[in-house]
C-alpha cells in the first residue's frame, strides 16, 4: 500500500520529494509525542499548517483493541476520510492539504494527515470552564448549547460516530464568540467511522461522553431539554421523551459512568451531584 493526496499548495512546497520523508521531516510547535504519534503546527511559505504523523502502532496495540471488541486505529485514513465526508455534507472540520499512507502491514505502517491550522480557536472545554467564575450572557449561552446540539445531530445524520465525543474536541472561534457568534469546528476524528446509519449503541457513546465533559459545567434542567429539542430537531418535547426515553437514559447513564470513572481517577472537578433533567427523563 503506498497512496498519497496533496492539495496544490503542499504538492508545490514539496516538489521533488518523498511526500513521506517530507513528512516526516516536519518540525515546528509540537502539541503531542507519544510513541506512535506525533502531532505539530509549522509554517510552510506562508501558511500555517497542523500535522499528525503516525507510525506503526505494533501487533500487540492491535491485538489488544481486538480482544475488547474495538477497532484498532492504524493510521491516518480514519481522520482523511471522516474529515473529507463531513466537509461535504457541510459540517466544519479540519480542511485537508495532505494525506498518506505505506505499508501493507498494519502493525508497521506509516502514515501522515496535513490540515490547514485553525487560528483564533480555543477548545469548548477551557471556554466553558471559565465561565464557571465568569458566567456569560444567558442567551449567549443557550445558543452555544443549541449550536452544540445541532452540530451533533448533523455529525450523526452524516453517518460518523466521532468515539472521543467531548468538549475538548469542539473548537470555537474566540473572535466570534466575542461579537456574539457561534463558529464551532469538531476535531480529532481519527477514531471516527462512516456508516450507512449511527447504530443505538454509538449513538448513546457519543451523546454520554458530550453529556459528561459537560456536568461540571453546571447546566441546569432548562439547558439539556434546550440540549435534546436542538439534537432531535422536534419543538414538542413531551413527545420527544415519551419516544425516546430509552435513548437519553441511556445517554444519562454511560455519561454518569464515564463521570465516576473519572472521579476515581482523579480526572474530573467533581462539581456534578446528579444531572436533575436526565432524571426528569426517567420519570
Amino acid at each position: 500500500m503506498n497512496e498519497s493526496y496533496l492539495r496544490d499548495d503542499l504538492a508545490r512546497a514539496w516538489a521533488g520529494r518523498d511526500p513521506f520523508a517530507a513528512a516526516e521531516a516536519l518540525t515546528g510547535e509540537v502539541h503531542r509525542n507519544v510513541a506512535n504519534r506525533r502531532t505539530l503546527r509549522f509554517e510552510l511559505d506562508g501558511r500555517s499548517y497542523f500535522a499528525k504523523i503516525h507510525h506503526g502502532v505494533g501487533a500487540a496495540e492491535i491485538l489488544k483493541n481486538l480482544m475488547v471488541w474495538k477497532t484498532p486505529v492504524v493510521d491516518s485514513a480514519n481522520e482523511f476520510l471522516a474529515c473529507r465526508h463531513l466537509a461535504e455534507r457541510g459540517v466544519a472540520v479540519p480542511v485537508v492539504a495532505g494525506f498518506g499512507r505505506r505499508g501493507f502491514n498494519p502493525a508497521t505502517r506509516f502514515s501522515f494527515l496535513v490540515t490547514d491550522a485553525l487560528l483564533h480557536r480555543e477548545s469548548l472545554e477551557s471556554v466553558a470552564d471559565r465561565w464557571i467564575v465568569s458566567p456569560p450572557p444567558p442567551k449567549l449561552k443557550r445558543r452555544l448549547i443549541v449550536a452544540v446540539a445541532t452540530l451533533a445531530r448533523r455529525v450523526h445524520e452524516a453517518g460518523v460516530n466521532h468515539r472521543d465525543f467531548y468538549l475538548c474536541h469542539l473548537l470555537v472561534d474566540r473572535r466570534a464568540l466575542e461579537r456574539g457568534t457561534i463558529d464551532l469546528v469538531v476535531i480529532d476524528l481519527h477514531r471516527a467511522e462512516i456508516r450507512r446509519r449511527i447504530p443505538r449503541r454509538w449513538r448513546v457513546r457519543d451523546l454520554g461522553a458530550l453529556a459528561f465533559s459537560s456536568f461540571d459545567l453546571g447546566l441546569t434542567r432548562g439547558d439539556w431539554m434546550r440540549f435534546i429539542a436542538a439534537y432531535t430537531g422536534r419543538r414538542d418535547l413531551r413527545d420527544v421523551l415519551d419516544t425516546q426515553r430509552p435513548l437519553w437514559s441511556a445517554v444519562r447513564r454511560r455519561a454518569e459512568r464515564l463521570y465516576e470513572k473519572g472521579r476515581r481517577q482523579g480526572l474530573v472537578k467533581g462539581r456534578y451531584r446528579g444531572l436533575g433533567e436526565s432524571r426528569a427523563i426517567e420519570r
